[in-house]
């Protein structure tokens, strides 16, 4: 190769390498506070890069998708085969408020409800609350045996199932088009309807471990802050401080001498 012609080898690459910097000194720490039907306000800790140029870093957290074990967020053991989804709504200093997103069960209390000898019956609807959220619900049951039953198994006809699920159908959206999604939500934690299901389906088919086990929000109503900080009561305030009672004595600043208007 001729001297002088491969002129690559003689520059030098422009800016150099730049100096790796650790990407968490850019961010920062929020608190997610659940909403006021559980007992446990603080639901934990989420990040987000700083607020850079037009780059909001409160416009980041909007939408974004928490999932929280019930048992953390009610202090109960028993409840933790449940999971609940929460959805940053609006953020205020530190604290991310959040609103009920979507239910469902753990993948090992699904499994350990499925047996051999017996039906399974599963249903869905579209149910709409009196707060205008449009929600799709989810329900399972299992067949049992009946009182004093020999055989081995429990399978009830496609024309009992078809009966059962009819029942679930009529149930579901009963309780839920009756309440708003505050009631909903307290009557999914204890699994209300699931027992009302129990019952009303015991003259077709004696059924077993009847769950509302998943539930997937659809639509939303407008945003509304003033729905918002009523669900949170005040969860957003917590950072206020205490209020200073000033001495019955102290004279008030009209009546203090020599201050020149100054104050």
């Amino acid at each position: 190769m001729a001297i002088g012609k491969n002129k690559r080898l003689t520059k030098s690459k422009k800016g150099g390498k730049k100096k790796a910097v650790d990407p968490f000194l850019k961010k920062e720490w929020y608190e997610v506070k659940a909403p006021g039907m559980f007992s446990v306000r603080t639901a934990g800790k989420t990040l987000i890069t700083r607020t850079q140029g037009q780059k909001i870093a409160s416009e980041g957290l909007k939408g974004r998708v928490f999932e929280v074990s019930l048992a953390d967020l009610n202090n109960d053991d028993e409840q933790q085969f449940r999971k609940i989804k929460l959805c940053c709504e609006d953020v205020q200093g530190y604290n991310v408020l959040t609103n009920f997103h979507g239910m469902d069960l753990t993948r090992d209390k699904l499994c350990s409800l499925i047996r051999k000898w017996g039906s399974l019956i599963e249903a869905n609807v579209d149910v709409k609350t009196t707060d205008g959220y449009t929600l799709r619900m989810f329900c399972i049951a299992f067949t049992t045996k009946m009182p004093n039953q020999m055989k081995k198994t429990c399978y009830a006809q496609s024309a009992q199932i078809r009966q059962i699920r009819k029942k679930m159908v009529d149930i579901m959206t009963a309780e839920a088009t009756t309440e708003d999604l505050r009631g909903l939500i307290n009557k999914l934690i204890p699994n209300a309807i699931g027992l009302d299901i129990e019952k009303a389906c015991k003259n077709v088919f004696p059924l077993k471990d009847c769950y509302i086990r998943k539930v997937k929000m659809l639509k939303k109503p407008k945003f509304d802050i003033a729905k918002l900080m009523e669900l949170h009561g005040d969860a957003a305030g917590e950072d206020a401080g205490a209020g200073v009672s000033r001495p019955e004595d102290a004279p008030l600043v009209e009546e203090m001498k020599g201050a020149g208007g100054r104050l």
